[in-house]
């Protein structure tokens, strides 16, 4: 397996956004193209969210998106926001080498801690997850802000 993990390329476009879509419909949303656009512009300029792809044999199969913050009560924390593999390369270890190169990327900026949420029934996610990294028990509220 050849495994190359780096930030996406032009010719990335149309696969970034098949994975990304189906990382949406897997939390049931649906986006409207004009919101992959903007995505994509936002993590090629790699200014406010970043963007990591992952590819096996050249061909896009997996995709990270993650930002960088203040803490209040640590040093500075990187945010892991979306992971998602192709159905075809799950348990092949593209995840794990996603979340090992967001945490190189956090390591290397200063941050003292990557972070991420995942749904409760997300089973195939979590058996991973509770390999890689430590469950604190947080639970996460979401209050919704009217636009505008």
């Amino acid at each position: 397996m050849n495994l190359d993990i780096g930030a996406p390329r032009d010719g990335d476009r149309a696969a970034w956004q098949e994975l990304f879509a189906g990382y949406n419909a897997f939390y049931g949303r649906e986006w409207p193209p004009e919101r992959y656009e903007q995505a994509w512009r936002e993590f090629r300029r790699g200014e406010r969210v970043h963007a990591l792809v992952a590819r096996l044999d050249g061909r896009p199969v997996g995709l990270t998106h993650y930002l960088f913050h203040p803490s209040t009560t640590s040093g500075d924390a990187c945010y892991l926001q979306d992971l998602f593999t192709a159905a075809e390369v799950r348990g092949r270890g593209v995840a794990r080498a996603l979340i090992a190169a967001v945490a190189d990327v956090a390591r290397d900026r200063g941050c003292e801690r990557v972070y991420w949420h995942t749904h409760e029934g997300n089973a195939t996610a979590r058996r991973l997850y509770d390999q890689v990294a430590e469950n604190r028990g947080f639970i996460v509220y979401v209050r919704p802000l009217a636009a505008g």
